[in-house]
């Protein structure tokens, strides 16, 4: 069993960019108007929450995105600051469930949830390399 007592419901984290035209849909292709992309929103959320837990997990352990419930609700031009918080709700055996909200200089931009599962690395790789190997 692995000790994730340090991880309490409480814990926050943040994540900040401002944009610039490498963050826009055009450039990561979702979209053709030259603002914050969702995806670059969306890496942004799971950054905060690897800020609020990732330090606080045994060595050997990290954390990996399972499920994103989000809205992305207001556009973000290029040269605004975009600020995303992470807050740490529950921790369900090896499960974290964040609640996330990005603003940018002037408001709110999107909000949702995440959760993130605890794994041991070592075996993830293996089960990795194992499924590349069996493609063969």
């Amino acid at each position: 069993m692995i000790d994730l007592s340090g991880l309490r419901p409480g814990l926050k984290g943040s994540a900040r960019l401002i944009v610039a035209e490498t963050h826009t849909a055009p450039f990561v292709g979702s979209g053709q108007v030259r603002v914050l992309a969702t995806p670059v929103m969306i890496n942004l959320m799971e950054a905060a929450a690897l800020d609020a837990a990732e330090s606080l997990l045994p060595a050997g352990h990290q954390s990996l995105g399972t499920r994103l419930d989000v809205r992305h609700y207001a556009a973000t031009p290029i040269g605004l600051a975009v600020y995303v918080i992470a807050e740490l709700i529950r921790v369900d055996g090896r499960t974290l469930e964040f609640r996330v909200e990005a603003r940018d200089d002037r408001e709110p931009i999107g909000d949702g949830w995440h959760h993130r599962v605890v794994v041991n690395v070592a075996r993830f790789d293996k089960r990795a390399q194992e499924k590349l190997a069996a493609r063969n």
